[in-house]
C-alpha cells in the first residue's frame, strides 16, 4: 500500500468517496471548493488510477491539527488502510511540530485503536468557533470528539 499527497486529479475522486459516506450520515458531506482549497491537506491510496482511500490532516492553531475526511471504499477495509492513513497524518503533525492532533467522528472505536483519546468538545473552541458554528448540525453536533497527544522530544 502506497500512501501519497494528493494532487488535483484526484479532487473529483475524493469528493465521491467521501460524499458516498456522508450519504449514509457517517461523516459530513464535502463541496468540491473545500476539497480544492484544502488539496495540500489530504493523503490518499490508489489502486492504479482510481483512489480508494483518503484523509486530511487540516491545521487549526500552532499546537493543534485534526484528521479530516477519513474515507475507505468498503471493499478494501480490513486492509489497514485507513489506520496507515490516520498514522500519516499523525506522522506529518509530529513532522511540523504539532504536538496534538484530533477528530471529530462517527467511529471512535476504530480510532481508539489509534492511540486517540475521547474528549469533550469544549475542549477543541478552535474548532468549534472556527468552523464548527457553519456545520448544519451546530450546536447539536452527535459526533464523538477524539484527541491524540504526541509527544514532545525532549532536549538532550
Amino acid at each position: 500500500m502506497n500512501i501519497e499527497k494528493a494532487t488535483i486529479k484526484d479532487v473529483i475522486q475524493i469528493q465521491k468517496l467521501v460524499n458516498s459516506f456522508a450519504e449514509r450520515g457517517q461523516m459530513l458531506a464535502r463541496p468540491l471548493s473545500e476539497i480544492y482549497e484544502n488539496i495540500r491537506d489530504f493523503f490518499v491510496i490508489r489502486e492504479g488510477a482510481e483512489v480508494v482511500a483518503c484523509a486530511a490532516l487540516h491545521i487549526s492553531w500552532s499546537d493543534l491539527a485534526e484528521v479530516k475526511s477519513l474515507a475507505v471504499e468498503v471493499e478494501h477495509r480490513r486492509r489497514k488502510m485507513g489506520t496507515a492513513l490516520v498514522r500519516a497524518c499523525v506522522d506529518e503533525a509530529t513532522a511540523l511540530g504539532i504536538t496534538t492532533v484530533f477528530c471529530l467522528t462517527y467511529q471512535p472505536e476504530f480510532f481508539g485503536t489509534c492511540g486517540f483519546k475521547l474528549v469533550e468538545k469544549k475542549e477543541l473552541p478552535h474548532k468549534v468557533w472556527g468552523e464548527c458554528y457553519r456545520c448544519p448540525k451546530f450546536p447539536d453536533c452527535d459526533e464523538s470528539a477524539m484527541l491524540f497527544r504526541i509527544p514532545v522530544a525532549v532536549a538532550a
